[in-house]
């Protein structure tokens, strides 16, 4: 982290998933530990009814393989409050190695549910800075292929996508050498083309947080990486503001974007941002936070399409505040994030 509260860590990769299984079958039935009897302890998560969350609750997440873990040691008030993370539709952080055939996995069993996908492609080049998620793809070829392959893996089917947290955002604070700047925003709105020409799939671009800057010195930037072509942007990824703070950031943005809806990350928000400590590390796995609002695209405000768990509760920021890797589940945060939501 270099210091901004831009909210990194975005949990780009967790425990690993290849293209088997995220078959739609596989992902379906899921499994996770094993009972005394030594057989598999199935997840048993349900999805949230359709009218009022379209998306898919993949009932093989890291949450809902942790409830089954321990439901099967018969601690089941840690299950029940894990649960809680488990039952909610989370993105899905697609990886690099097999992205056309996690796409395919992940929109085919989200169908297969009657539900749509949520993904988030995060691998631009130079991502974050180098710092605890970064890396991203080699070169500016490799950054198109990679969107290729995603957009052949979701092809017909309903997906969501939200394209690159902290992308935009980079090119404006300083963080991205000026070097790059002009190829990622020619790769940024490459993507919204490729993604936006499929039949079913929506594309939110990355636009920050309400506590960066001011959206007089990130519109421009947004323009030029093709947000006008885009479903519209994200608000809040990985971060904690607050949903109110978040709103009126995403609509005082949206009206310099041709009235523009938007996307709430509210996954860690409940209790609003951490005041404490090193001010160059609140972002990365404060103490005290709480879930936010739950997944929902009842929102009441035709601003705003939906209030996402893009980041996923549970995940670590980075090695900070005695977390693990970027990415990786931890368990206890998620129990704190749990007990302290309202």
């Amino acid at each position: 982290m270099y210091g901004r509260d831009t909210g990194h860590g975005r949990g780009f990769r967790r425990r690993g998933m290849g293209a088997a299984a995220v078959g739609a079958a596989l992902l379906l039935s899921g499994c996770s530990g094993s009972s005394d009897d030594g057989s598999e302890a199935k997840p048993s998560v349900s999805q949230q009814p359709k009218g009022e969350d379209p998306y898919w609750v993949n009932p093989d997440g890291n949450a809902a393989r942790q409830v089954a873990e321990f439901e099967d040691e018969g601690r089941t008030e840690e299950a029940g409050l894990v649960r809680r993370i488990a039952e909610q539709p989370v993105a899905d952080w697609l990886g690099t190695d097999q992205p056309e055939e996690e796409a395919r996995g992940f929109t085919e069993a989200a169908k297969a549910a009657d539900r749509e996908a949520l993904l988030v492609l995060y691998n631009i080049p130079h991502r974050d800075c180098g710092n605890y998620s970064g890396g991203g793809a080699a070169d500016g070829n490799a950054y198109r292929a990679f969107v290729d392959s995603v957009a052949k893996g979701i092809g017909d089917r309903p997906a969501t996508v939200i394209l690159e947290p902290d992308a935009v955002l980079h090119l404006v604070d300083g963080c991205t050498p000026e070097q790059f700047h002009e190829e990622r925003y020619d790769l940024l709105k490459g993507a919204v083309q490729t993604l936006k020409a499929l039949p079913a799939t929506k594309v939110y671009l990355d636009a920050g947080n309400a506590g960066w800057g001011k959206p007089e010195q990130i519109f421009e930037p947004l323009t030029w990486a093709g947000v006008a072509e885009a479903d519209g942007f994200s608000v809040n990824v990985s971060n904690f503001y607050s949903t109110g703070e978040s709103v009126a950031y995403g609509k005082e943005l949206s009206a310099k974007v041709g009235n523009k809806p938007f996307v709430v990350d509210t996954s860690r928000n409940g209790n609003g941002p951490f005041t404490g400590g090193d001010p160059a590390e609140r972002w990365c796995n404060p103490p005290g936070r709480a879930l936010g609002e739950v997944p929902t695209t009842k929102t009441g405000d035709d601003l705003v399409d939906a209030y996402l768990w893009i980041k996923r509760p549970g995940e670590s920021d980075g090695e900070c505040k005695g977390g693990p890797k970027a990415g990786q589940w931890w368990p206890e945060y998620a129990l704190g994030l749990a007990k302290a939501a309202k």
